[in-house]
């Protein structure tokens, strides 16, 4: 979910378009900035976790409602199908106390319901055994409340009426009875939305009818979805929609992608809604098959200022191309896989992030560094902050757009770096798929298990201090050219929280000088270690992570002279010798040039070479992969004297 406040109060005063920015992720900013503003404005919800009993599974809803935009009302008759996990006499759901239960109907007849605050008690008349599906019907109305961000709105937009639902993150009690907490999702649904004949419906699924009663002056839309779906996924947008129906072409499947948008901004949503057709096929590529295939995917406008997953029908502002991709890329990690605690949100917003950052790359790559680095300042721009969400009743944290949001994606994106392009999307693919989590909820642990299953790699230290730790490193980067073609580096860094006091990754270094330029990639596991590279030229300039793959800010590298050793020497390692073989011939000031002579015990020469020395220094590597085990003789002449070695391969 992208959620802009365009006010710091929580009056909604809501935009039909939004401001276009030169980069996409300013345009990220401008979504996520605005959250942050209006976050401060919210009740931190304390106990607003679900008071659902555990006793019974969610296989069904039937969900019928009645609503006119133009009036803050909702009458409702919802059936929910179950099967009991233990035996049980009564259940209970979640559903706030502003609305009234009329009826609850079990097999036909009334039965005894009662209301503890903000919840929906259901007393059996019999004990129903364990595994047994059954069903109950719970008649309702009343004027629904807004928690969180606003669970069921009715606004206006060039003047005419317009209601929609935002659930998340514990909204759907505020207007249906349900079983908010994560963990159960609906095997499947049907909606049946009733409103004045003016209008038109949207919701999840597949729009299966549209029935006007000229009597009542009203229309009863259909809606069917047949995956598993979260209560706050569910869905319902009514105003006087304009539709109309593109489609992607993703293998073997024609999808269809429905739209459904203010008449006011046909032309804007018909010009843009191709660019969300593109992503799809990236995504489709990368990240495996789009969740929902045999449906549909689609777009319903509504007034607040950002976007909303609902599966199969994205809730956007306008069409904005970043955000577009953002709400896309939840129907993998939100919809298909949600997050099983909302201390795990990042498993839905920081995916989502990554992914529409990973597109706006694909299509604009000379925006690529800029974006990052914008992501990066923002991320450090405070030196606390955990991805994990220490307190999941606040609105606030679940939400914080530096650390949910930007740090999230970013641990997507050093997954990936540290990974390897190969390893990464095998094991995302098969994070996707994985049949313990895939149309169902995921922890952080099941990312890490299948990431580890693919690489190999142990992740461990890399969650507990990136994903649990809070801060980032500063990388502070001292070296010497040594020769002509090779670098010393000294690699240190200190943090900018306690809770990590050395943060373990993959470093980046760009070595560079007028016409010639190298990464190099040494691998941070302890402070001050020292690393010999061969560059092929000599370097003049280092940049610590140019391309921002890592979370770090402050760095800094300084060139320092060659640290003589006080005297002239050839030093020859490993010992015995893996390949490759190191000669370090250093201190010959008086010298410009070496000969380099290896002999088996045959007296057969194993190589013979010239080098130039540099402030009578060169440090050489020989691969001795083809040499035979055994004993070898080094031989180096430097001006009038003979240095020789022996070694053992």
């Amino acid at each position: 979910m992208n959620k802009i406040f365009l006010l710091s109060t929580l009056i909604f005063s809501f935009l039909s378009t939004f401001a276009q920015e030169p980069h996409c992720d300013d345009k990220l900013d401008s979504l996520l900035k605005w959250e942050r503003r209006a976050a401060g404005n919210l009740i931190l919800n304390r106990g607003m976790e679900s008071l659902a009993s555990e006793n019974f599974d969610v296989k069904y809803y039937r969900c019928s409602w009645d609503i006119n935009p133009a009036v803050r009302f909702i009458g409702g008759e919802v059936t929910m199908f179950f099967a009991a996990s233990q035996t049980l006499q009564s259940l209970t759901l979640d559903l706030t106390s502003a609305l009234t239960v009329s009826e609850v109907r079990y097999k036909g007849n009334i039965i005894t319901h009662s209301r503890p605050t903000n919840a929906l008690k259901i007393d059996f008349p019999a004990s129903i055994p364990i595994g047994k599906i059954d069903s109950v019907t719970i008649k309702y109305s009343g004027v629904p409340d807004n928690t969180g961000f606003g669970s069921f709105i009715t606004f206006t937009h060039s003047g005419t009426p317009v209601a929609w639902s935002l659930s998340e993150p514990y909204g759907s009690r505020d207007w249906w009875p349900c079983k908010t907490q994560l963990g159960d999702k609906a095997d499947s649904i049907d909606v049946y939305l009733t409103y004045p004949s003016v209008y038109k419906g949207a919701s999840n699924g597949m729009l299966q009818s549209e029935v006007a009663n000229t009597s009542t002056g009203k229309t009863t839309a259909h809606w069917k979805h047949r995956y598993p779906i979260a209560s706050y996924l569910v869905c319902f947008a009514i105003t006087n929609y304009t539709t109309f129906t593109n489609t992607v072409q993703l293998g073997n499947v024609n999808l269809p992608m429905l739209t459904y948008c203010y008449p006011e901004s046909l032309a804007e949503f018909q010009a843009n809604t191709p660019k969300v057709l593109e992503a799809m096929k990236v995504f489709n590529n990368y990240f495996g098959d789009y969740p929902f295939m045999k449906e549909k995917y689609g777009h319903v406008q509504f007034g607040w200022g950002g976007g909303m997953e609902h599966q199969t029908s994205t809730f956007i502002v306008s069409t904005d191309e970043s955000l577009m991709a953002h709400e896309l890329g939840h129907q993998w990690f939100g919809d298909k896989i949600t997050t099983n605690s909302w201390k795990d949100i990042w498993l839905n917003e920081g995916f989502a992030t990554f992914l529409a950052a990973f597109y706006m790359e694909e299509k604009y790559p000379q925006d690529k560094i800029a974006n990052r680095k914008f992501v990066v300042n923002n991320i450090t721009s405070n030196p606390g902050g955990a991805v994990m969400v220490s307190d999941t009743n606040n609105v606030n944290q679940i939400f914080s757009g530096r650390l949910s949001y930007r740090k999230g994606s970013y641990l997507v994106n050093m997954l990936r770096f540290k990974l390897g392009d190969a390893d990464f999307f095998k094991g995302i693919k098969q994070y996707v798929a994985d049949p313990t989590v895939a149309y169902g909820y995921a922890s952080t642990a099941d990312l890490k298990r299948n990431l580890e299953d693919v690489s190999g790699k142990n992740l461990t230290q890399f969650f507990k201090q990136w994903y649990e730790g809070e801060g980032y490193p500063s990388y502070h980067v001292a070296w010497s050219m040594i020769g002509s073609s090779t670098v010393k580096i000294k690699l240190s860094q200190t943090t900018s929280h306690p809770s990590v006091n050395f943060f373990q990754m993959p470093v980046p270094l760009l070595f560079k000088n007028g016409s010639q330029q190298k990464t190099v990639i040494v691998d941070a596991t302890t402070n001050n270690q020292e690393f010999i590279r061969d560059l092929g030229f000599v370097a003049d300039t280092v940049m610590v992570d140019p391309e921002f793959w890592l979370i770090s800010a402050n760095n800094t590298s300084t060139k320092i002279p060659f640290a003589s050793t006080g005297a002239s020497g050839v030093d020859i390692y490993p010992s015995p010798v893996t390949d490759p073989l190191s000669i370090f011939i250093h201190d010959y000031t008086s010298s410009t040039e070496a000969f380099i002579s290896v002999y088996n015990m045959l007296g057969q020469k194993m190589m013979d070479k010239r080098v130039v020395l540099i402030g009578g220094t060169e440090f050489l590597r020989y691969s001795t992969n083809l040499w035979p085990s055994g004993v070898y003789i080094v031989r180096v002449r430097v001006g009038k004297e003979v240095i020789t070695k022996r070694i053992v391969k």
